[in-house]
């Protein structure tokens, strides 16, 4: 039992790691649809390579979705909704009439119509019959109107097809009508106020007053619909006649020979092919088989697993290294994987809408082009295995997910993205019309619809902007937009820098020119490794004079003090430039750059000053050693050579070409068999390609220096 807890405690973090990628296996594995795989390929247009194919059992042909989608169409323009006729609103409205009318006729015979004329307008027995004849006018007319029925225009639009008319539900019988021969509230008023104005120029009327009494008569309060849209009724008649088409189109017998080897895959065996794939594949996740499908879908998942697993131990172990980075990684190839088996239940022809660009773009962004490509393919594969045309799903999107890689370079600029963006929908098109036209042979068989869906798909790579704070605010990531704000000199810190140790920030710029070139040619990030070299010395800010580029006069203060207390001062310079970084929220990748930039070397100086003045046999070397670590990535590295050049460049009074390569060399070999660079890949084309660089770079320092003195 020790000995078990023993190699729990060593190999936590291994064990943790498994776990993870198990978790990973079984999410995914329970996300795929219980359905065997058909064991054949094949595409229209193309030999059938396999042997001859004779029908194992009786199964129906299915249409094709272009077909069904043509005859649910021609249905439906033939469908007509459904309305209700309301046969209280005639009721209510003349009711209302009335009411009105009569009111307004008190109005006028009411006492404060006191001017004798006003009064004899309307007083005499001609114009009370008029007024009795206008209101069954009315009356008549409105019984007409919603005889006809009354329906509001919103309630026609989007309910008619070219060809449709209208069903009006009148107590339960129903009538078809065409919808032009039903008023809308537009029309009835109009014809309605037509009568009236015919009206009252055919009798004749004594006075304006008399006439205005008519004509100001608000008759559109009183044109209300009556016929209204029948929801209910309409979507089941609706769905009962799209019932009615049927989905197949004949069958084939057990026995009956469907393809020879070597026969072109026509329109039709196509379709015959499409539809012993579907019954096979249903049948197949409908009976006792499905155990063993289940274990052959865990079987081929966790080989995928297991190679991403493989891949990021032996060229990614870093990651493996750190829990968070593992479940980042994994988290994004089953959140692709899920939305792909939610897309495939809910919508499988809307496929293509799904952004799977957006998986190697995110990566892309926090790691290198390599691995965002292999963990694209890896997902791509999963995903390929149970979506339908898994050959073409996987060549678009292995293509597209290239393209985003080469063209999304870094996110520095906010362009990139959108370039990258277009240049994906662009090769989804381009790799999608090849195939079309290979397997349909010509462009009428294009499905015009996928296009459509890929420039959906780019709008929505544009996403991944946000994504990338998020995951980076989550996961502790740096991403290109992130070090573009940290590199501005205008920062904070950095600021502070140029106002308390103005030497060190002259140092900071010439370090991160040369390690910025130097990435750039050996393939780092030079971004990273520029924006490292700008904070990189931070620390010195707590005691500026004390380091050589801050003295501008001939006093030096280590004058006055102890070797091993000179020692101290400078190395303590790494441990608060932590804690500046720290106090400021730097990220941690920056914070590495503070931390490694002097790896485990030695105060050189005061190391030699203090053997040559104690003359001791023994020194404790660890007073006069950086605490480290060393570095352990590329950029890191290429920042600790450039750091340590520039500053011993700087005591020297005059340089020639001569003293610089010595210096130069002298300083990155040191370096090297001191074995500060044991945890880093770089390879010795990197260490001379490095040299040559500094060389330059250090001579057109110095020449600038001589030209244009501080």
């Amino acid at each position: 039992m020790k000995d078990i807890f023993s190699f729990i405690k060593n190999k936590y973090k291994s064990i943790f790691n498994g776990l993870l990628f198990l978790v990973a296996l079984l999410i995914i594995v329970n996300l795929l649809p219980r359905e065997g795989k058909f064991k054949y390929e094949f595409q229209k247009g193309k030999p059938w390579m396999h042997e001859t194919l004779i029908a194992p059992y009786d199964f129906p042909i299915y249409k094709g979705q272009p077909q069904i989608k043509e005859e649910r169409d021609s249905v439906l323009e033939h469908f007509n909704p459904y309305f209700r006729y309301d046969t209280t609103v005639l009721k209510r409205q003349v009711k209302s009439f009335t009411e009105g009318y009569n009111s307004q006729l008190r109005e006028v015979f009411d006492e404060k119509y006191s001017d004798s004329d006003l009064k004899r307008a309307f007083t005499n027995g001609r114009f009370e019959r008029l007024t009795r004849d206008f209101f069954n006018l009315v009356i008549r007319h409105l019984r007409n109107i919603y005889s006809r029925g009354v329906i509001e225009a919103a309630e026609i639009n989007g309910q008619l097809g070219p060809n449709s008319g209208i069903v009006v539900l009148r107590d339960n019988v129903a009538e078809q009508y065409d919808f032009k021969e039903i008023y809308d509230q537009k029309e009835a008023y109009k014809y309605l106020i037509n009568r009236v104005d015919s009206f009252v120029k055919d009798v004749e009327l004594q006075n304006d007053k008399q006439r205005n009494f008519f004509s100001s008569l608000n008759l559109y309060d009183y044109i209300k619909p009556n016929v209204f849209y029948d929801k209910s009724t309409s979507q089941n008649v609706r769905q009962e006649m799209l019932g009615n088409i049927s989905i197949t189109r004949g069958m084939v017998q057990a026995g009956e020979r469907i393809v020879s080897k070597g026969e072109v895959v026509d329109a039709q065996t196509y379709q015959i092919l499409e539809s012993l794939r579907r019954e096979y594949e249903k049948s197949l996740g409908s009976n006792y088989q499905y155990n063993l499908i289940f274990l052959g879908q865990t079987l081929f998942v966790f080989g995928a697993i297991f190679v991403l697993y493989l891949f990021l131990f032996h060229f990614r172990f870093e990651i493996l290294q750190n829990s968070l980075k593992t479940v980042f990684i994994l988290f994004l190839v089953v959140m692709m994987v899920a939305i792909a088996s939610i897309t495939i239940r809910v919508r499988p022809d809307t496929l293509y809408i799904i952004p799977f660009a957006i998986l190697p773009i995110i990566i892309r962004s926090f790691y290198d082009a390599r691995l965002a490509l292999f963990i694209h393919i890896v997902t791509i594969m999963i995903v390929g295995f149970f979506v339908p045309n898994g050959f073409e799903f996987v060549f678009l999107n292995f293509i597209a997910g290239i393209v985003a890689i080469f063209s999304l370079t870094s996110l520095n600029r906010r362009g990139k993205l959108f370039l990258s963006s277009t240049m994906v929908v662009l090769s989804y098109v381009f790799i999608y019309f090849g195939l079309s036209i290979t397997q349909e042979g010509s462009i009428e068989g294009i499905n015009w619809m996928n296009v459509a869906y890929f420039g959906i798909n780019g709008a929505l790579v544009l996403a991944s902007y946000p994504l990338i704070y998020i995951f980076e605010k989550s996961f502790g990531f740096l991403s290109d937009v992130t070090l573009m704000e940290l590199s501005d000199t205008n920062q904070p810190l950095l600021r502070r820098l140029s106002e308390q140790a103005p030497g060190t920030f002259q140092h900071s710029l010439q370090v991160a020119s040369l390690a910025e070139t130097a990435a750039y040619q050996i393939g780092g990030n030079t971004l990273l490794v520029r924006t490292g070299a700008l904070y990189h010395d931070i620390g010195k800010m707590e005691n500026p004079v004390y380091f050589i580029e801050n003295q501008d006069t001939d006093f030096n203060p280590h004058a006055q003090l102890e070797f091993l207390e000179s020692a101290r001062l400078i190395i303590n310079h790494v441990k608060k430039g932590v804690e500046f970084a720290s106090k400021y929220k730097l990220p941690g990748p920056i914070v590495d750059f503070i931390r490694t930039h002097h790896g485990t070397t030695k105060v050189h100086y005061f190391y030699k000053k203090y053997l040559q003045s104690y003359d001791e046999d023994e020194v404790d070397e660890s007073q006069f050693t950086y605490p480290g670590p060393k570095p352990f990535s590329k950029e890191m590295a290429v920042l600790m050579m450039a750091d340590a050049v520039e500053a011993a460049s700087r005591s020297y009074s005059s340089l020639d070409e001569k003293t610089i390569n010595n210096l130069v060399d002298s300083i990155i070999d040191s370096q090297l068999n001191s074995g500060q660079f044991e945890n880093v890949d770089i390879t010795f084309r990197d260490i001379t390609i490095i040299r040559g660089i500094f060389k330059k770079k250090l001579q057109n320092f110095y020449h600038a220096r001589i030209k244009y003195p501080a």
